[in-house]
């Protein structure tokens, strides 16, 4: 048996109820076997494989806190600290009900090579709850997330693990989370990214994952003879990432005609009105069927569908696995030419494929939807600094990041063979970084 499926048969074996970081060993590994293989000797000798998919450390923790009726309410939270080779563990804290174990597992081990492929000295960690702040009063959310810091202090540190928001954590969130961290440990320190700009944030982080994925499916097009202009552009998802990439898309020249979210999606043939989504999610935290109220020509459909929508761009930023083999082929058959992921790993391996047989650009998540994480770095480089820089500064720092993470990944995709498979290419590049300095700093 070879190395990899060696190695994947002992991930499933050991956590077995962890369906999607099963998936996301599997999706990695095999696309890295044509360079395991070449260093097959030498990386087994080093149980290579083993110690990058083992994280350093997992830590679960029970958080009690008090609701407005007076109840004791209990949750469960989460950090896992996967590798820290090329910097300290880096990564999102999920606050959804359906949060455990194996999804921060997967989107940890998923931040290893996302983040060693902004270039920024960074590794690779994840946390969250399965506390679901949705309908919860801001004394609730306060209420949690003090109980939660009273626990995750002890296990982070500017230098040691510096988290950020990702689903259900925005900026109210952090701000109660970094209070009760300078609380505890008397620090007013940069242990903590997705900040306020009134203590340590960073300007454009907000945009940053939006704007990046545009940034990078801009380029990816240029380098294939395309361009944005005059596309017809769909988004999945209507939260923060939705969002600024559907500015930037339309900055960039293209038309996005629909968004979605879990209840529904709608669809405007003129064109997405984006103050009217900022408003109907930003302002009064309602479900997109609200848009027709704005736009009367628009059509609402709930459920799932929007992967139906005629499009040449198509950008998932909703959440995992949410675009299947079904959709792709709906996709393809309807002309899609580009295919950027701006959550996390939102197709199955299914649908990855069928897009790359039938000659869709497509690019991964690692890649794509990595300058959330890269602005979160420049965050951190400016609280070490006691600086704040412009929006335009940070801006063209992002557009630079986004710019090198794609030529990296097309670069390893052509070393190997591969030219155009930046799945294959993502996984090459963010992987060589890493075992570099695993192996250059020992057991």
């Amino acid at each position: 048996m070879s190395y990899v499926d060696e190695v994947i048969e002992k991930v499933i074996a050991k956590n077995p109820s962890e369906p999607e970081f099963h998936q996301a060993v599997k999706e990695v590994l095999e696309s890295l076997r044509v360079v395991v293989e070449a260093n097959e000797e030498k990386y087994r000798k080093e149980a290579v494989l083993e110690r990058l998919v083992e994280p350093d450390r997992q830590i679960k923790f029970r958080v009690p806190w008090v609701d407005d009726n007076g109840n004791i309410q209990v949750n469960t939270g989460y950090r896992v600290q996967f590798n820290n080779s090329i910097g300290p563990y880096k990564g999102g804290l999920r606050f959804r009900d359906n949060v455990n174990l194996g999804i921060i597992k997967f989107l940890g081990f998923e931040q290893i090579f996302k983040n060693s492929l902004t270039g920024l000295p960074i590794g690779g960690g994840k946390g969250g709850s399965d506390f679901d702040p949705k309908g919860k009063s801001d004394r609730e959310v306060m209420a949690f997330c003090k109980s939660f810091m009273t626990e995750l202090y002890r296990h982070i540190g500017a230098d040691v693990d510096v988290p950020a928001g990702d689903i259900g954590v925005g900026g109210r969130e952090i701000g109660f989370l970094y209070g009760q961290y300078k609380r505890i440990t008397g620090l007013y320190e940069g242990v903590l990214t997705g900040k306020g700009l009134s203590y340590g944030g960073s300007l454009a982080r907000t945009e940053a994952t939006g704007y990046g994925l545009l940034y990078f499916t801009d380029e990816m097009l240029k380098q294939n003879g395309q361009t944005l202009q005059g596309k017809t552009v769909v988004v999945s998802g209507a939260g923060n990432v939705a969002i600024y990439a559907t500015e930037k898309a339309t900055q960039l020249g293209g038309k996005v005609v629909a968004l979605s979210d879990s209840t529904g999606w709608i669809y405007d043939a003129e064109g997405i009105d984006l103050k009217a989504v900022k408003e109907i999610k930003e302002v009064n935290r309602a479900r997109l069927s609200e848009y027709t109220k704005y736009r009367p020509n628009a059509k609402y459909t709930e459920g799932k569908g929007i992967w139906s929508v005629k499009c040449d761009v198509a950008l998932p930023c909703a959440t995992q696995n949410e675009l299947d083999i079904e959709d792709a082929k709906m996709l393809v058959a309807n002309g899609v030419i580009a295919v950027a992921e701006g959550a996390n790993m939102p197709t199955t391996i299914e649908a990855t494929q069928y897009f790359q047989e039938n000659g869709v650009l497509f690019a991964p998540g690692k890649a794509a939807n990595a300058g959330g994480v890269a602005t979160s770095a420049l965050e951190m480089s400016q609280n070490s600094e006691r600086l704040s820089w412009t929006f335009e500064e940070v801006d063209a720092k992002l557009k630079d990041i986004m710019v090198n993470i794609f030529a990296k990944l097309s670069d390893a995709a052509e070393r190997y063979n591969a030219k155009g498979n930046y799945v294959l290419g993502a996984n090459i590049a963010g992987f060589e970084k890493v075992v570099d300095a695993m192996l250059a700093q020992g057991v």
